[in-house]
């Protein structure tokens, strides 16, 4: 059994430690994360799971981008991650439609993420949303998924996604 619960500031080390084990010291190297750089992450997304020991056992993020020049909003989801003890239980799938449910809820129309495209196909996501869109160097564009979360959300959204301009 698990408890999904917002993040908390003092989650932060527990979570930063979770995200090196899944993915390696080395992961903000990564072009997804140049886009995370000095934004804040949307904190009624962010979500941690904790077990009945209150041990941490996974935990999701999502951040601001926009698209192209017209600067359409959107989310990226990541990084997700679940304790390698925990994994094969569902906690990643309970982490992932839970928080897509919170931000249909909010308001949010489209989700971007950088992943293994079978694997989240069974949330939505597809590349086949993403044609018409860049990503900061390095990056697979088969790797770059988008889901909407409102009808057409997609429709004529092109160009660059980039951190959110500071107006």
């Amino acid at each position: 059994m698990f408890r999904l619960m917002q993040e908390r500031p003092g989650d932060g080390p527990e979570v930063e430690w979770l995200f090196d084990l899944a993915f390696a010291p080395g992961r903000g190297a990564l072009s997804s994360y140049q886009l995370r750089q000095s934004v804040a992450p949307i904190d009624e997304l962010c979500t941690v799971a904790r077990d009945e020991y209150d041990v941490l056992a996974g935990a999701i993020r999502y951040w601001p981008v926009e698209i192209g020049d017209a600067r359409a909003a959107a989310l990226l989801l990541g990084p997700i991650a679940v304790h390698p003890t925990r994994q094969g239980e569902g906690l990643g799938a309970l982490l992932i439609g839970d928080t897509l449910a919170i931000a249909r809820d909010l308001g949010w129309k489209r989700v971007l993420l950088m992943g293994d495209a079978p694997y989240y196909a069974r949330f939505g996501f597809s590349p086949e949303t993403t044609k018409t869109l860049g990503f900061p160097e390095p990056y697979n564009p088969e790797r770059l998924l988008g889901l909407a979360l409102q009808p057409e959300a997609f429709e004529n959204c092109l160009g660059m996604v980039h951190s959110p301009a500071s107006d």
